[in-house]
């Protein structure tokens, strides 16, 4: 009996020790200098997207993206495919261009092998979405982290809000 005790704490232990190198630790950096101008800017759509949910994905909210980020999404962005499924995935809805946002948080997820910064983005017009808030890693450029520069949009699907 004593053997099978502790052969039952040992495998316990052992897996505590996986899940704790395979785990995934979120935090929010907002208030780090790299990222603290970045919440509350404002943002417009420059193309139509899809807001999906990818299998597998552990994203907080839905993700938004277009054809050009995710190829195995349908080239043309219509209301029509909103509830199909596509390979990895399913499309949750639509933005259209012009669709104002705010960046309203940067999340970093620190994996042991990677970390990756993505930023939580919300409607402005929130109250008639059924998604209002995004992950916006999909259309993010990751290319200056490696300078320890935060990410930004990509020119071609968001651009900066210039208000008058």
């Amino acid at each position: 009996m004593k053997w099978f005790m502790s052969l039952t704490a040992l495998v316990l232990l052992a897996g505590f020790i996986w899940i704790q190198r395979a785990g995934v630790k979120v935090s929010y950096v907002n208030g780090l200098p790299a990222y603290s101008g970045l919440p509350n800017r404002e943002f417009l759509f420059q193309q139509d997207c899809y807001i999906l949910k990818l299998d597998g994905s552990e994203a907080a909210y839905p993700l938004v993206a277009g054809a050009a980020q995710l190829p195995v999404l349908p080239a043309e962005v219509v209301d029509a495919n909103i509830g199909k499924s596509f390979p990895g995935g399913k499309i949750l809805g639509t933005v259209k261009t012009g669709s104002r946002i705010k960046l309203i948080s940067v999340r970093r997820e620190q994996g042991r092998d990677s970390t990756l910064i993505s930023f939580e983005v919300l409607f402005l017009d929130e109250a008639e979405r059924p998604y209002p808030r995004l992950d916006s890693r999909l259309i993010l450029d990751h290319e200056p982290e490696k300078n320890g520069e935060p990410p930004r949009f990509l020119d071609s699907v968001v651009v900066p809000r210039v208000k008058a």
